[in-house]
């Protein structure tokens, strides 16, 4: 079942690939981008981890925390996800339980629509320039389709975006604009 907008969004107390203890979702103190990845040798994932860190400073100073979830084995991410230097959490969730827990869907026909894609391309190319390749990983969910989640401080969805393909995430533009959104009092 996919969330919504203005519900709380779903509480989970995990730990990270380096095994340090993570309170994800619901119970949040501060603006949360959770990104929903496919696996840690996808190309377009790791791509999407690399435009994360861009702007990770700069959302940062804003206030916000940046999770990504992958739904590979800690040692997959490790090897692939974690020679950017990446700066925020990384978490390893191969059972799925989150994926499911947060609705983010698996569909045969968004992974044959994003292969058929001219940004597909241009998406694989940018991605073979920072050092990734198409590489399958073996008993990973090929179909998984990415979803990002922006919860603000007192724990509820203020964005839910499921993908319609591979390349599709939360822009940028509208994190920030929920960032710097006049608090109501």
């Amino acid at each position: 079942m996919q969330l919504q907008i203005n519900h709380p969004a779903p509480s989970v107390q995990t730990r990270d690939v380096f095994d340090q203890p993570i309170n994800l979702g619901g119970t949040a103190t501060h603006w949360t981008l959770i990104s929903f990845l496919r696996n840690g040798a996808c190309v377009m994932c790791n791509l999407r981890i690399h435009q994360m860190i861009a702007q990770y400073s700069e959302l940062k100073v804003l206030g916000l925390k940046m999770i990504a979830v992958f739904e590979s084995p800690v040692p997959s991410i490790v090897q692939n996800v974690t020679k950017q230097n990446v700066p925020f959490v990384l978490l390893s969730d191969p059972e799925a339980k989150l994926y499911e827990l947060y609705g983010v869907e698996i569909s045969e026909e968004k992974i044959a629509l994003t292969m058929q894609m001219p940004e597909t391309q241009i998406a694989i190319q940018s991605a073979a320039s920072i050092g990734y390749a198409l590489t399958p990983e073996e008993g990973s969910n090929f179909y998984r389709i990415p979803a990002d989640f922006l919860i603000d401080p007192q724990g509820n969805l203020r964005i839910v975006h499921y993908a319609n393909h591979l390349t599709d995430h939360i822009s940028f533009e509208d994190i920030r604009s929920n960032l710097l959104e006049p608090k109501l009092m």
